[in-house]
């Protein structure tokens, strides 16, 4: 069956500049990403043409400084953006949220000559980013990590290997952290590496159960060797910029499940109201009505959640225990809504005729990004009670 375009959601924006951006972006959607998500999906296609677009239409640097080529725009428009597009296609979505993760720690803890140099493309000029923390013992853990940054006169060599990266072998920076000190956060250094850099390669893509349009790879760091003016930040403080940036890309992940949710709540509420049983429209009988009514409950309850916490954001105050709630709502919603939405198509939904079985699938990975909803519940009760074993 074709993909349809995501049904336009109401949205309150907060300004008439916000309201024509998403409506460019809807426009967008329903042009190049919609009609041709499924196949593009089943092929293992990366639109990369598409994220070029993207970055020439001024979506890849939404919510950073007009100054360094960003939109000024708060979270609470970016994120309903990023909704937007994962409601289309998730590793359109998802990729715009590393992209912009990528970037976070530049922007953030970056010197003004290191924004100046670097920014402007990496915001609008069709570069594509990657963000490097997990690794092959350390994804929960990311304390313990090995890849390691040692100084070389006025340059640092970087060795180890990273894991789990979107865009690993594409992008064209990465964002690292690598230890440059002792054992735990302390010593942990944040650097902005180029993806043509001399020693750096990518495994082969991982074989994923969804979005398998996205690529995830291990990145291999031989003798990688960038100057100390690629050092993002103090040395020693890549722990708390990843914190910093781990914050605000938890709300992305949100707004990207709660986006999954929306085209599988839309599929399943249009195909009830069209395929008949016992002489009736499915949308006749109660049972499903109410499982309908809960899926789009869940969705709002998720869109809700993520954008108080946007706002919080926006107005510079604490949301760090808020973007972990939303993170593990939006998520635990989304994969209930897809799994309840391929119950609504019955055998139908099972089978990639219909796209509610690749929404189910690509919601499961959402759990686990970023943080797992376990992590998230641990980042919760430590604000609540404190940490444990005090």
């Amino acid at each position: 069956m074709p993909d349809r375009a995501p049904q336009p959601v109401d949205r309150q924006l907060p300004t008439d500049e916000a309201r024509d951006l998403l409506a460019l972006v809807r426009e967008l959607v329903q042009r190049e990403i919609a009609p041709k998500a499924s196949e593009e999906e089943e092929a293992g296609r990366f639109p990369r043409e598409l994220f070029a677009l993207l970055s020439d239409s001024g979506l890849l640097g939404l919510p950073y400084d007009a100054e360094y080529g960003g939109g000024d725009q708060p979270y609470e428009v970016y994120l309903q953006v990023l909704e937007e597009l994962a409601a289309a296609r998730l590793t359109v979505g998802l990729g715009v949220s590393v992209h912009s993760l990528a970037c976070h720690a530049l922007a953030g803890f970056g010197t003004k000559e290191q924004q100046a140099e670097h920014l402007p493309a990496m915001l609008g000029g069709g570069l594509l980013g990657a963000y490097c923390l997990s690794e092959p013992a350390s994804g929960s853990d990311a304390a313990s990590l090995r890849t390691k940054a040692v100084r070389d006169g006025d340059s640092w060599v970087i060795n180890g290997t990273k894991a789990w990266i979107t865009h690993g072998g594409l992008a064209d920076f990465y964002t690292v952290l690598a230890r440059t000190g002792g054992e735990g956060p302390r010593g942990i250094s944040a650097f902005l590496v180029p993806g043509d850099a001399e020693g750096l390669s990518a495994a082969v893509p991982e074989k994923k159960m969804g979005m398998k349009g996205s690529p995830t790879a291990q990145v291999h760091f031989d003798d990688v060797r960038v100057p100390d003016t690629r050092l993002l930040g103090e040395e020693g403080q890549g722990f708390s910029i990843a914190l910093s940036a781990l914050d605000s890309g938890r709300l992305g992940i949100a707004a990207c499940a709660i986006g999954v949710a929306q085209a599988a709540l839309d599929f399943a509420s249009q195909y009830a109201s069209e395929r008949r049983q016992f002489g009736h429209p499915l949308a006749d009988f109660q049972g499903l009505r109410f499982l309908i009514a809960d899926m789009a409950t869940k969705v709002e309850a998720g869109r809700a959640l993520y954008l108080a916490a946007a706002r919080l954001r926006d107005a510079g105050l604490p949301f760090s225990r808020q973007a972990a709630m939303a993170k593990l709502f939006c998520t635990d919603a989304a994969m209930q809504v897809t799994v309840d939405a391929v119950q609504v198509l019955g055998g139908y939904g099972y089978t990639a005729d219909f796209p509610v079985e690749r929404y189910m699938r690509e919601a499961k990975v959402l759990q686990i990004v970023e943080g797992t909803n376990q992590i998230q519940r641990m980042v919760i009760a430590r604000h609540l009670m404190g940490p444990e074993g005090r």
